[in-house]
């Protein structure tokens, strides 16, 4: 939700807007969703005038409980802010969401080592959790932990093999890795995402630089070779047909403003 959003709820709050809003959606939701908006937005204002009107509504609820906890985090009241989710523990050890924002505290205070002890500890509980998985894998590429780092994403295949942007992720890391074998590993699972959605520029890049570099590696025989130069030319064939798509739509856009200038 951008900021437009933010600001016209603003106008309209004061408006009773429960009457009209009841009638399309539960206005209960749209109030979390702003306060959420006002928070990535530094509006505190906002979001206090929302999390009251949810206290009100919903007094003792553990959700405005949590949402009350990240108005603590938006105000760096860290500490605060993990008590909010210790309590609402307490009260509900399986509340997936008070874990995780506790682990999203250590991660803003830079905690990489215990945030990732944390989320190893909360995957062994709900391991099917794939946003938690994908968190960890940022937090392990962060440490430079690449093996483990693949591991995660690996866990994520599994479970959507048909997600591209895990191919993707998942090759990067291989290409980070070196090493011939994972360079092979790379370029496979880099054309995967492309099978996956012929349109993912990053992939295509990845195809081409990891073609060049196997093609390029004094250990691998003529035909290896002679098929990763084929790989490369293709891929960089690929990339300079999209862009001259693109700069030729740019160039009709550019036209199509001027005319409408001048009339």
């Amino acid at each position: 939700m951008s900021i437009d959003h933010v600001l016209m709820f603003r106008l309209t709050l004061y408006w009773n807007i429960k009457t009209v809003l009841f009638l399309l959606c539960p206005v209960w939701i749209i109030y979390e969703q702003v306060m959420i908006a006002a928070l990535d937005c530094s509006r505190d204002d906002l979001a206090w005038t929302c999390l009251q009107e949810l206290k009100r509504q919903f007094p003792g609820s553990q959700r405005v409980k949590r949402l009350a906890g990240m108005r603590l985090e938006a105000l760096e009241k860290y500490e605060d802010a993990s008590k909010q989710y210790d309590s609402i523990l307490q009260d509900d050890p399986t509340n997936t969401a008070a874990r995780k924002r506790k682990i999203s505290i250590l991660k803003a205070q830079g905690k990489s080592v215990e945030a990732i002890r944390e989320l190893n500890e909360y995957l062994e509980q709900f391991v099917g959790d794939q946003e938690a998985w994908h968190e960890l894998s940022e937090l392990y590429i962060n440490e430079h932990d690449y093996g483990k780092a693949a591991f995660c994403l690996e866990e994520l295949m599994m479970t959507n093999p048909h997600n591209h942007l895990y191919c993707e992720q998942y090759a990067e890391v291989k290409y980070t890795q070196g090493g011939l074998e994972n360079l092979e590993l790379s370029r496979k699972y880099f054309a995967q995402a492309l099978k996956l959605n012929n349109r993912n520029m990053r992939a295509l890049f990845g195809l081409y630089m990891s073609a060049s570099h196997i093609a390029a590696s004094p250990k691998v025989n003529a035909t290896v070779k002679k098929a990763n130069v084929k790989y490369a030319a293709w891929a960089t064939n690929q990339i300079n047909r999209a862009y001259q798509v693109r700069y030729a739509s740019s160039k009709r856009n550019e036209m199509d403003s001027t005319f409408q200038g001048d009339d």
